[in-house]
């Protein structure tokens, strides 16, 4: 098995399914126990600024109060996953998943977030998106996804609603042009 581990899922345009259809995943694990990533390209009606009240973590002076909040999958939708820049050594409950790219589930980043601190590139994932063991490659052999290796610049410096097609652009792809069907006419 190759691990997809630091590469992104690109809906295909016949995907129907509401939690992932127009949907860029950036895969964080894949093991033999599964995979799981976060959807990067969906910001919800909420910024951090509703999080950090909700949470009740201050951050009235923040400069990241105005930052969107991602759905980041239909699994664990109570929980936070914070992609970020930089070391994941800095914070409780945190992996590397690439050399300069961490995913933090813990409290304190989001409280140094609140704080004015913290990575100065981010996204707030509600939820995750996950697959059991051998789910993933079946539906890469029906033609579900796409897959790319991920890159930082897509996640932190394209706005949202360009990055499935910045994706499909290191693929040389055009996901426009694709069709919706297969077989011949």
């Amino acid at each position: 098995m190759q691990s997809l581990k630091h590469h992104f899922l690109m809906a295909m345009p016949h995907l129907d399914d509401p939690n992932f259809e127009g949907s860029l995943i950036y895969l964080c694990e894949h093991d033999h126990n599964g995979c799981m990533g976060v959807i990067t390209n969906r910001p919800l009606d909420i910024t951090l600024d509703a999080l950090f009240d909700q949470l009740e973590l201050g951050g009235e002076e923040s400069p990241h109060r105005n930052a969107p909040v991602y759905y980041g999958g239909p699994m664990h939708k109570d929980r936070g996953f914070i992609l970020h820049l930089g070391d994941s050594q800095a914070w409780d409950s945190s992996i590397q998943v690439e050399d300069d790219i961490a995913l933090t589930t813990s409290m304190d980043i989001l409280q140094a977030l609140a704080n004015g601190e913290g990575p100065e590139h981010f996204l707030i994932c509600l939820g995750c998106a996950g697959w059991e063991v051998g789910q993933l490659e079946d539906e890469l052999k029906e033609n579900t996804w796409l897959t790319v290796e991920g890159q930082a610049k897509v996640l932190f410096s394209t706005p949202p609603a360009e990055r499935l097609t910045a994706a499909a652009g290191l693929l040389g792809v055009d996901l426009n042009l694709m069709t919706r069907d297969a077989g011949h006419a």
